[in-house]
Order: structure tokens, then sequence, then C-alpha cells
């Protein structure tokens, strides 16, 4: 599994400054008219800004106990709602309604399908040429970014990483075979063989007329 801080894969930091909570999680005037105008209580609005302000920096939406008490707290102070009001949905109806309000205001599109396959479309073309997992997943973030498509989840990128690499390699591995004569294929398959007094394989002997070559 690849590790997610090797890519550029949008996540919370573990410390925010204060200058990153002022200008990526401060709710604008007409943001805050809008999620009031949009909303039936000061929970519902409180969880709707939020959302945005997390899928605005992320192009995802994280789960609620992903997001930082920073950045709940500086919202709630902003917003100047109590410290008793919690971000919270009276039902996942609400929730669900929530983000397609926020996608719209966004310009994002959610479409499951149609994001997995630019992803792994674009890691398909790279893979020829890129062989590091966290490679193909930033390169296909910058496609999804393009596209308007919000993003899956980590896992499933690094899933998909893995196996249209492997795939890849294994395309490029067949392309060779198949240029190979069948005495190129017996003197390969011979390298693991011992030989001679030494006892050393001729792979051996192969790596070290390599590394005199490179120097």
């Amino acid at each position: 599994m690849t590790s997610i801080e090797r890519t550029a894969y949008p996540r919370f930091k573990r410390l925010i400054t204060a200058r990153e909570l002022h200008v990526f999680f401060t709710p604008g005037e007409e943001e805050r008219a809008w999620a009031e105008e949009v909303t039936d209580s000061d929970e519902h609005q409180f969880a709707l800004l939020l959302a945005l302000k997390s899928y605005q920096r992320m192009g995802c939406f994280p789960k609620q106990e992903d997001v930082p008490e920073q950045v709940v707290e500086f919202v709630r102070r902003v917003v100047e709602l109590s410290e008793s009001t919690l971000p919270v949905y009276a039902s996942q109806r609400t929730a669900k309604s929530h983000r397609s309000l926020v996608r719209e205001r966004c310009g994002m599109r959610y479409d499951g399908p149609a994001a997995r396959k630019v992803a792994e479309e674009t890691m398909r073309i790279e893979a020829a040429s890129k062989n590091n997992p966290a490679d193909l997943i930033n390169i296909a973030l910058e496609k999804l970014v393009e596209a308007g498509l919000e993003i899956p989840r980590f896992s499933t990128l690094d899933a998909m990483a893995s196996t249209v690499r492997a795939q890849v390699n294994e395309e490029i591995l067949a392309g060779i075979r198949d240029r190979m004569t069948a005495e190129e294929r017996r003197r390969l398959l011979g390298l693991p063989d011992v030989v001679g007094l030494d006892r050393k394989t001729l792979f051996n002997a192969l790596r070290r007329h390599l590394i005199w070559l490179v120097g």
C-alpha cells in the first residue's frame, strides 16, 4: 500500500497554522448568507459551512470525525455560534442534500464511474514510463481536478495504481518475450544456473560485466 504522505492526495495537516485557518477556512459573508438561507438550524448551518470549506480545500468530503478540532472551533468562532452548537445532521438525507449543494456551488461533479475511468486511463498511459504508484496517483489527481470530478477515496486510487502498474508491466514483459528468439530465451532462463569452478551463476558474471561497463 502506498503511503498517502508520499502523494498529493488532499488531507488535513496535523498542525494547521493561524494563517492557513484564515485563508482556507474563513467563510465569506456571501457564503454565510447562502448557508443561512438553505438551512433550518444553527447545527445544519455550521455543518454545511464546514463541509463547504473542507471541500474547497480538499476536493472531496472528509469524514466528519477527520475534520480537526482546530478547524471546527475556528469556523464556529467566525460565524459567531455558541460553543454548544455542534455540526450535526438530523438525518442522512439532509447530509446528502448538503453535499449536493456544496458540489453545485463549487462547480464539481460527483460521478464515481467517470472519475475511476479518468483515473485508470491516466494511470495506464503514464505507467508505460513511470513505475512509482505515488506518481501515478498524483497525475490521476491532476486530471480529475481538470475534469471537475470529485476525487475518489485514496484506497480506491491506491488499489487502482497497483493493479494498473502490474498489468502494464506484464504487457511490457510480454512484448520483450515476443521479440526474443528461442536461443535468447534459453540463455535468459539459464542465467541462474551455477557453472564453473567458482560455483557462480551466469547472472553473477553478467552483473560483474555490467558493473565494469558502467565504471
